[in-house]
């Protein structure tokens, strides 16, 4: 079964958006990024009291709390509402990430999103003997956080990618226990192989496997209205249902 099946049809028929870059971001809330609900008003709260003062040193305490809080599992609908998971207490990498950028707009940040189009075969190694039911490509909203006036990616949010690669020589595989959500606090995260030197690329260059660079949302909700979840509503339903409950970062998919 490929991504033929399972990606929804309308997903490559709407236009890409065409605001400059630099116009992009919003604080206000969406349907997925609902941050004025008490969940998230909540988990900002906390995060301010573990904290010293500073949009960045905010973002980092926020994603201690939901690596902490917020069991990492195999979920597959990305525009689950941000309070739904943190009620819930279980998400996957899209809907934690989800849950940082909450937090960040509850915090007067502005938010936006980079659309990856990512090789599906960066996730054989969780499924191996489910390689076959994984889409030729899945669709990744990348953060990005307005702090002072520029734009912060999510890959550098405890420091700049060559300091992060020189601090751990061995770049994020999406295998083992640490999940991609984990790996931002310890690892260099680079979907552009901007770490790569002159001659040739690190362990830690992704680029690789990214497929197509959908270019940057407002919102995640823009992009996803856009271009569709990685799977359509039935595959979802299914999926859910089989993997759901199971821990990410597991070595197999139950047979």
């Amino acid at each position: 079964m490929t991504s033929a099946v399972l990606t929804p049809w309308w997903r490559h028929r709407r236009p890409a958006t065409t605001v400059a870059d630099d116009d992009l971001g919003s604080a206000d809330p969406t349907p997925i990024l609902d941050w004025r609900h008490p969940q998230v008003q909540h988990l900002l709260a906390a995060a301010r009291e573990t904290t010293q003062p500073g949009e960045r040193a905010l973002l980092q305490a926020a994603h201690h709390l939901i690596s902490e809080t917020v069991r990492p599992v195999y979920a597959l609908n990305d525009t689950q509402p941000v309070s739904r998971t943190l009620a819930r207490g279980v998400g996957s990498c899209s809907q934690r990430l989800a849950v940082l950028e909450a937090v960040a707009r509850a915090g007067g940040s502005s938010t936006r999103v980079r659309g990856l189009l990512v090789d599906g075969s960066f996730w054989y190694s969780r499924f191996p003997r489910l390689r076959r039911l994984v889409p030729d490509t899945v669709l990744l909203a990348w953060p990005e956080f307005r702090i002072g006036q520029t734009w912060l990616n999510v890959s550098e949010l405890y420091a700049p990618l060559d300091a992060l690669s020189a601090a751990n020589p061995r770049g994020f595989t999406n295998t083992g226990s640490q999940t991609l959500f984990e790996a931002l606090a310890s690892t260099a995260v680079d979907w552009d192989g901007s770490t790569c030197g002159s001659d040739s690329c690190s362990s830690f260059d992704l680029s690789a496997l990214v497929r197509e660079d959908l270019g940057r949302f407002s919102s995640r909700d823009e992009l996803f209205a856009a271009h569709g979840q990685t799977l359509c509503p039935p595959a979802r339903i299914i999926g859910g249902a089989l993997l759901g409950r199971r821990a990410a970062g597991a070595a197999d998919a139950p047979s």
